[in-house]
Formats: C-alpha cells, sequence, structure tokens
C-alpha cells in the first residue's frame, strides 16, 4: 500500500468516525424545530409544549415549538417532510394527518408512508362528546332527538379530518344531519362553542376536562371503547345510544425519512423516558388518555393498519375526496 493510499484510507477513517460521533455524540448541537401542524390553544399545541420542554432538558438543547395551522394540519405535515432529515425537525403527528388525510384529499403534498420516520406513539385515547350548555340536551340519546327534531339547524365544529371523519360517522349511525363549521385550531372552536356559536363537537380530553369541571361545556360521552379513568360516571357512545361507535384518537412524533438511525434511536429512547416523567404522565393520564411509548417498528405498523381502516371507513360513509 503506497503513501497515498495510506492517506486515502485515513481520511476516509477519519470522516466516518466524524460522522458517527456527529450522528450519536454530538448530536444535538443546535435548537431544535419542533413543527405541530395546528394552531395554538390544541391537543397538539398542549402536548407539544409538555413533551417538548422535557425533550430539551434530556436533550440539552432549546426546542423550539413552530405551529403551523391549517385546516387537517396539512401546511405542517408538509413542512415536515421537506425538511433535512438531520434530526433538527420534529413533527408532532396527529393520527389523522398520517391515516386519514390520504383518503379524503385528492392530493396532497406529501406522503404520509414514504416521507417520515415513525420515532413513536405518544397517546392514544377517544375524544368526549361535548355540547354548549344552553342546548336541551343531557345525554347522547336526548341529543340525537334533538338533532332529528331539527334537521340542519344544529352546528358542529371541526378542526381537522380526525373529528369531521367522525362526526360524520356519528351522524351516519344516529340517522342526523347537522352542519359542519371549520376551524383551524381546537383553541378558536372552543371560543365558538363555549359562546354558543356552535353546539357540538369531539374534543381531544386535554384542553376539554377543564372546561367541563367548570361548567362552560356539558359532557355527554367518551367516544371510546371503555370509560375515561379522568370522568368514570361518563358513558361511552356505544353504551348511551349507539352501539359499536369507537373513535380513537393518537399523537405520535415523526421526523423526515432518511433521518440517521443513531438519531432515530437517541430522540426515540429520550422520548421513551419523557414519557415516563412523573409530571408528564401525570397530566396525560390525569385527562383519561394512555401513554404508549412505542417502538418506530410498532408506529409504522401502525399507521399502516389505520389507514387501511380508515379508508373503509371514508367509502363506508360515503365522504368524498376534496
Amino acid at each position: 500500500m503506497n503513501h497515498a493510499t495510506v492517506v486515502v484510507v485515513g481520511l476516509l477513517l477519519t470522516f466516518t468516525v466524524s460522522g458517527v460521533e456527529a450522528a450519536e455524540g454530538k448530536y444535538p448541537n443546535r435548537p431544535i424545530r419542533f413543527i405541530v401542524p395546528f394552531a395554538p390553544g390544541g391537543p397538539s399545541d398542549i402536548l407539544s409544549r409538555m413533551v417538548g420542554q422535557k425533550l430539551s432538558d434530556s436533550l440539552g438543547q432549546t426546542i423550539v415549538v413552530d405551529n403551523r395551522g391549517s385546516v387537517g394540519g396539512v401546511l405542517g405535515f408538509e413542512l415536515g417532510a421537506k425538511s433535512p432529515p438531520d434530526g433538527y425537525t420534529l413533527l408532532l403527528a396527529a393520527f389523522a394527518g398520517l391515516t386519514i388525510n390520504p383518503h379524503v384529499y385528492k392530493t396532497l403534498p406529501y406522503n404520509a408512508q414514504r416521507d417520515f420516520q415513525p420515532i413513536t406513539q405518544l397517546t392514544m385515547g377517544g375524544n368526549i362528546v361535548v355540547v354548549n350548555p344552553s342546548v336541551a340536551a343531557k345525554s347522547v340519546k336526548e341529543f340525537i332527538a334533538l338533532a332529528k327534531a331539527k334537521p340542519g339547524q344544529l352546528n358542529y365544529a371541526t378542526t381537522g379530518t380526525g373529528n369531521l371523519l367522525g362526526i360524520a360517522h356519528f351522524k351516519l349511525l344516529a340517522g342526523i344531519d347537522m352542519v359542519a363549521i371549520p376551524y383551524k385550531g381546537t383553541g378558536q372552536a372552543v371560543i365558538d362553542l363555549v359562546a354558543g356559536h356552535v353546539q357540538f363537537f369531539f374534543m381531544n380530553p386535554l384542553p376539554a376536562i377543564p372546561h367541563i369541571k367548570s361548567g362552560k361545556l356539558r359532557a355527554l360521552a367518551v367516544t371510546s371503547t371503555t370509560r375515561s379513568s379522568a370522568l368514570p360516571d361518563l358513558p361511552t357512545v356505544a353504551e348511551a345510544g349507539l352501539p359499536g361507535f369507537v373513535n380513537l384518537t393518537w399523537h405520535s412524533i415523526v421526523v423526515p425519512a432518511g433521518t440517521p438511525k443513531p438519531i432515530v434511536k437517541r430522540l426515540h429512547g429520550d422520548l421513551v423516558k419523557v414519557l415516563q416523567h412523573s409530571e408528564v404522565k401525570g397530566r396525560i393520564e390525569g385527562q383519561g388518555l394512555a401513554i404508549v411509548g412505542s417502538t418506530p417498528e410498532a408506529l409504522s405498523a401502525l399507521i399502516k393498519a389505520e389507514s387501511i381502516k380508515y379508508a373503509k371507513l371514508v367509502k363506508d360513509i360515503g365522504f368524498q375526496p376534496q
């Protein structure tokens, strides 16, 4: 081996070692952007700030929450998909952006299964069916009867394709007609719901429970298969009059596809620890949501299975892609 060859080999080894050190030992060495594809004040925003603060402590770097509110979260998902795969962009991925959007939009500026590397599923749970207290219904059965008596006269809020599809399924099973009012985020939807401008909403427990306990909103049921530990006296929708109805919600964290494996491993390990932090764990479970902390492989399998399920639901309810 001549001198030139030795130099080249040495340089290659140096670059290889430096690359590994950059991925494993020196990551992260600058602030990380945490994209939230919805406006401030909603469940995605609340969860991102809760998790982001502890993840920042764990990684030793600042995490900057970047809210990109848009209908269906499309803008935020697009931004996440097109960001450099270097570990410095995280996306708080609500389930609908990965599993429902591909079936309700004719075109999307991102591919839910090709453009992202899953890291971990954060939570799983049901929504809470809430109404403005002025609504003359204190149960699911009473609300269905009221809606049947006033076809097309009651409004409901939607903040994305997840609850839009969930409520469409509810309407189909109940045989009722209501008018959808779209919002870019839960925060504004709740303001209008409390003010009585809209009457009905499927709401994530994180922002819902404080308003329920204060009396600003009335809870009728939970959309999960079992009752919520945070509101044990509240029936499921199935118990309350619509057998077989379930509408689950979950959040995850993904990064752009192609992110180096050592970085994926580091992020996964730190996030699983964050989810078990007493403050984070207590707050999430206190709202009736389950903590998951799955592997990247398990999250990938969930995304594929849920996408198949929602493709069938979209077809069953006759929803026309927009």
